[in-house]
């Protein structure tokens, strides 16, 4: 194994431990009381989440500008609709 094979897996541990310390950090929020902005903090560390697993073990980051601007498009719009499903949520009830 050269040196690309131990960078990649030097990469690859970094990438789990910050997973690790953003799952820590879920735990940490959820023992706040921030109220409505428990929801945004859970979704913000996420989205942190959900985002080193497709660059990193999907190896998004090394795909093309197409792809990514795809991938990229498809989760604006999903955030779009999941605003917007919260927005709705919180005038329904007033």
């Amino acid at each position: 194994m050269g040196a690309e094979g131990e960078k990649s897996i030097a990469g690859y541990i970094a990438v789990w431990a910050g997973l690790l310390g953003l799952t820590a950090m879920t735990i940490g929020g959820s023992r706040l009381d921030l109220g409505y902005l428990n929801v945004v903090v859970a979704l913000l560390i996420a989205t942190l989440k959900a985002t080193l697993v497709c660059l990193f073990f999907m190896h998004l980051k090394d795909e093309g500008r197409g792809l990514q601007l795809m991938v990229l498009a498809t989760l604006t719009i999903l955030a779009l609709i999941v605003g917007f499903c919260f927005f709705d949520v919180a005038v329904r009830y007033q």
